[in-house]
């Protein structure tokens, strides 16, 4: 028991990882992706791929911590160090973007796995792609999905409103625009079943497909 209280206590205390003159923005609390526990954040810099690698994997060689990278940091790239003493990798992946650097630091434990959960979200079926993640916080329980449809916009609600109305929410607000920015339609419908809280959004990719976000939230 001991040993377990300690590893859970050094598994917390080990923080993300900053780039110096950035802000790190957390993306959410701890989140549970294919399984596994994991924290993230971004930041943003000048500096190239190259430079930003290379102070991760200094600092990180220097502290003793096996390191790896791949990529050509050209482009984008990823350092990652290993705290096997502790059970945890730590990562640094590099984009460029709009003529910066889009950094995504990324804290994975490597022992502890999430116990398996139901999904909340309704079954879908025959999705050209689909990625569900599960994040834990304070505030309560969220599932989160991200999917793509081979049917137009209005098949794609009505597939999507019958799933959920099926498994026991009722629809309290639907709205409808065309989006400035591209002048996509855009569908957004929200549910409730008892302390539960769901919402999907559907975005006409072109008159067959449609993408869709769908979040669901307990209070």
């Amino acid at each position: 028991m001991a040993l377990a209280l300690a590893a859970g206590a050094a598994r917390a205390e080990q923080p993300l990882a900053t780039y110096p003159g950035t802000v790190t923005t957390r993306i959410g609390n701890d989140l549970i992706i294919a399984g596994e526990y994991y924290r993230m954040a971004y930041f943003v810099t000048d500096d190239p791929p190259r430079k930003v690698a290379a102070h991760f994997k200094r600092q990180w060689e220097e502290a003793g911590y096996p390191t790896s990278e791949a990529g050509d940091f050209e482009g984008e790239g990823v350092v990652t160090a290993f705290f096997t003493r502790q059970g945890l990798a730590r990562s640094v992946v590099l984009r460029r973007h709009g003529g910066r650097t889009l950094g995504f630091t990324v804290l994975k434990d490597l022992w502890l796995k999430a116990s398996a959960r139901p999904s909340q979200l309704p079954g879908l079926e025959g999705a050209l792609y689909v990625a569900d993640l599960v994040a834990r916080g304070d505030e309560g329980h969220s599932q989160h999905r991200s999917a793509a449809l081979k049917v137009g916009l209005q098949e794609a609600r009505d597939q999507r409103d019958a799933a959920w109305v099926k498994a026991g929410f009722s629809r309290v607000r639907e709205t409808g625009v065309k989006r400035e920015d591209d002048g996509k339609l855009e569908r957004v419908l929200e549910y409730a079943r008892e302390k539960e809280q769901a919402v999907l959004t559907l975005v006409e990719v072109d008159a067959k497909t449609t993408a869709i976000d769908e979040t669901w939230v307990k209070r």
